[in-house]
């Protein structure tokens, strides 16, 4: 059986993936400003055992990651997950699929950061994923245009919606997106883990 954080149909949900290896205040930030942009009920972490994108050479154990992860969530919207583990998906696109499945009443919306989106093209599946769930990408630091000029943002660039119509997004058919300025952070787990490196 499947634990799902806590649910109900026609509920507003934010999926964010991630290594979360450590996690920090810039998720907490992005979290915290897709509920309030996105009009979101809750935001699931999905703390993933191990992106396909990235080494794990220095990946801490997922137990590890998700505890950190329930110690930094400061609000009760925001659950952290084991859910990839759980359900035995390697792929964001097979993880949506699978959670679409078990709450089909649900309105999911994928969320990112820009430095994702500027790679989006280089996920499997990445326009299958794109039909399947509408997306929200929040800025970041040093990857605005770098990410709208990418492969997919490009390709997908009809189907974006202004952010001042962000709240509108979880009811939209996709493929929608949006792309959401506001607060940004440069903290990243990359330069945090070099950091703790050094001492």
């Amino acid at each position: 059986m499947i634990a799902l954080p806590p649910h109900a149909p026609g509920m507003r949900i934010g999926l964010y993936g991630g290594s979360f290896n450590p996690p920090h205040a810039a998720h907490l930030m992005v979290s915290k400003t897709a509920l309030r942009r996105l009009g979101l009920d809750r935001v699931w972490w999905l703390v993933t055992p191990g992106n396909p994108l990235k080494p794990r050479a220095d990946l801490k154990p997922l137990g590890e990651r998700l505890e950190l992860s329930g110690k930094l969530i400061d609000d009760t919207r925001i659950s952290a997950t084991g859910l990839e583990a759980e359900l035995g998906t390697h792929f964001t696109v097979d993880t949506v699929g699978a959670l679409q499945r078990l709450c089909p009443d649900v309105r999911f919306v994928w969320l990112m950061g820009a430095d994702n989106l500027a790679q989006f093209g280089r996920w499997r599946d990445w326009r299958t994923l794109a039909a399947r769930v509408p997306f929200a990408v929040i800025d970041r630091p040093g990857f605005t245009h770098r990410a709208l000029r990418g492969k997919a943002a490009l390709a997908l660039s009809k189907h974006r919606i202004d952010e001042s119509d962000a709240g509108l997004l979880a009811d939209l058919v996709p493929p929608a997106w949006t792309f959401l300025h506001g607060p940004r952070s440069s903290l990243s787990s990359t330069a945090i883990r070099a950091k703790t490196s050094r001492k």
